[in-house]
């Protein structure tokens, strides 16, 4: 048997340090609610009563904003939480060169905007519910380390929102506390909604929605591919050897997605491509399509835009060319009309893709594709940090990532 990789040392003893200082309640799975906020299009996660938090794959922190009387935890220069907290720091995050004196300082940052702030760490607790997969069990306290934001970096975040909750493999992102307070897998799952209530669930399987009878276990229906990250950078990327339309392989520049990788993140509503990336898969989904007839003028940022009425809809959303992105083995994960189509208003449907700006064609700094939350919506996302692997599975059409039961059984 392939055992799996062992975690860096640092996140080995960050975890030990938390896990002494704080007895672990259980070793139930622990879960979370995720919402999608309608103005923004990002995603929240409740982590306890009256707070929300903005998720971020990419983020390497858990931060929130604080009473000014707040008493911040005495972690020293030489701790191995305080060299974690600063693994990574924003390449916008001017400020974080600043080295560390005495006590440990932050630097958390807002993923939309860019702006950061120097901040305290404090010792704070999350409210979850345990759960089996079906229904929310007996509620727990997360004990966690977050940094302390200033109410001035939560600009263009949702209104309710108190900070962020960073989803990457970083050893004080979510994952990690999680594992380590509560003594679970260094896995975690998410099936965001496009309406109503989605789930996070940290620690492992399983994971049912309603109608129960038809989804089953949706853990049992993952496909997997290999996870990668580059040094330096909190982003998770998955090996793409092409992209392909109605099952036929687009022609691509050679080595155009191995120059940047495909990377997967919740900041961006909509998957975005670089532009030797864009051109020939919109050229080739139209061609697909082939309804000159149904189009009617773009629609910022959407390109390829069509009268709705004139595209016949069925349970899958409605009835384009899939979009797959070819992994190795011959898997495919595949975007179907409910994934790669947006009802921009009542009478046009886009084409789900936008164009990078500001990017060079090739350039091998910049991603070849950013999946975006439109994208992964309704998809079952398995992270398994241990195995550094992902598992996805398309939500099956009679259900969909809002149908958990968060009705608490007795």
């Amino acid at each position: 048997m392939k055992m799996p990789r062992p975690m860096p040392l640092l996140i080995v003893l960050a975890i030990s340090v938390l896990a002494l200082a704080w007895p672990a309640s259980c070793a139930d799975l622990v879960l979370f609610p995720v919402a999608k906020d309608p103005a923004t299009s990002l995603y929240t996660i409740h982590t306890r009563h009256g707070a929300n938090h903005v998720i971020d794959l990419a983020g390497p922190l858990l931060w929130s904003t604080c009473a000014r009387d707040h008493l911040p935890a005495a972690f020293s220069c030489k701790d191995p939480v305080c060299k974690l907290v600063n693994a990574y720091r924003a390449p916008s995050c001017r400020i974080a060169g600043q080295r560390c004196k005495k006590q440990c300082r932050a630097y958390p940052y807002n993923p939309i905007t860019g702006q950061c702030a120097a901040a305290d760490l404090i010792h704070t607790r999350l409210v979850a519910n345990t759960t089996d997969g079906k229904n929310p069990l007996q509620q727990v306290s997360v004990r966690a380390v977050a940094a302390c934001a200033p109410r001035n970096i939560l600009a263009s975040l949702p209104k309710d929102v108190t900070g962020v909750a960073g989803l990457s493999a970083s050893g004080l992102a979510l994952p990690a506390q999680v594992a380590a307070s509560q003594r679970v897998a260094r896995k975690f799952m998410l099936c965001l909604p496009r309406r109503g209530e989605g789930v996070a669930i940290f620690g492992g399987a399983p994971l049912f929605l309603h109608p129960e009878s038809s989804t089953g276990d949706l853990t049992t229906t993952l496909a997997f591919a290999p996870l990668r990250s580059k040094r330096g950078n909190p982003l998770y990327y998955i090996p793409v050897q092409g992209i392909a339309v109605n099952h036929a392989q687009v022609p691509l520049p050679a080595h155009a997605l191995t120059a940047g990788g495909v990377v997967l993140c919740t900041r961006v509503a909509y998957t975005a491509l670089r532009a030797d990336v864009y051109r020939p898969v919109v050229d080739a989904f139209d061609r697909a399509l082939a309804r000159n007839d149904a189009k009617v003028p773009a629609v910022a940022p959407f390109e390829l835009c069509y009268r709705s009425s004139m595209l016949w809809n069925r349970l899958l959303g409605y009835a384009v060319p899939d979009i797959a992105l070819v992994l190795e083995g011959g898997k495919s994960w595949t975007f179907v009309g409910s994934n790669s189509m947006v009802d921009v208003n009542s009478q046009t449907a886009c084409l789900a893709l936008v164009e990078m700006k500001g990017v060079k064609a090739g350039d091998p700094s910049a991603a070849a594709v950013v999946v975006g939350g439109f994208q992964m919506e309704n998809h079952l996302l398995q992270f398994d940090l241990e195995k550094k692997q992902l598992g996805f599975a398309k939500v099956p059409f009679l259900s969909a990532c809002s149908n958990f039961n968060f009705t608490k059984t007795q």
